[in-house]
Order: structure tokens, then sequence, then C-alpha cells
């Protein structure tokens, strides 16, 4: 055995975008999902581009098992909810905000 081979990997980030529109959609929808690099390279562009972000490293990786396309299952609306609330929290923070 190697010294390598003994010691932990650290885990892959895994990184999953939620999209909802309530007026066509019936539960939010799992527009993109990464593992690795492909999961720095959605965080970065989400932060960019100011969409708020949720560290749920669980959540993450369940969005990520259920594929693009898909809306979320019934057993995932509570954790979505919660998501929502945090998003319309940050959205109303920001709206408070001097613009400049």
């Amino acid at each position: 055995m190697t010294m390598a081979s003994r010691e932990k990997k650290k885990p892959l980030r895994e990184t999953a975008a939620l999209q909802y529109d309530p007026e066509r959609d019936a539960a939010p929808r799992v527009v993109a999902t990464g593992r690795g690099l492909v999961a720095e390279g959605i965080l970065e562009r989400a932060q960019a581009s100011g969409v708020p972000v949720h560290i749920d490293p669980e959540l993450a990786h369940t969005l990520n098992l259920l594929g693009v396309g898909r809306e979320i299952p019934p057993e995932l609306y509570t954790v979505a909810a919660q998501i929502l609330l945090f998003v319309a929290h940050v959205d109303e923070k920001s709206n408070k905000l001097p613009h400049t």
C-alpha cells in the first residue's frame, strides 16, 4: 500500500442549479449539475451573475442524481421551499441596498 492510497480523498464538490417559474412549473426544475471542475464553474458563473448561492452538499448530491431537466420530487418540496425563502430574503436585502 502506498502512502497516497491510505490518505482520504477529498470528496469532489457537487453543484446543482434550480430554476422555478410558478406560471410554468409545478415545482423547481434542475437546470444544471456538475462535479469537480464543472461544479466550480457553475458556482463561479452563478456568483458572477449575482445569483444567490445556498450551500447544502447533501442536497446538491441528491439533485445531481436527479439530473438536468427534472422537476424536484415532492419529497424535496420542503427543502426547495427553504431555498426559495433564502433567495427571496437575498433579493429583499439587495433591493434595500443603495444602487450606484
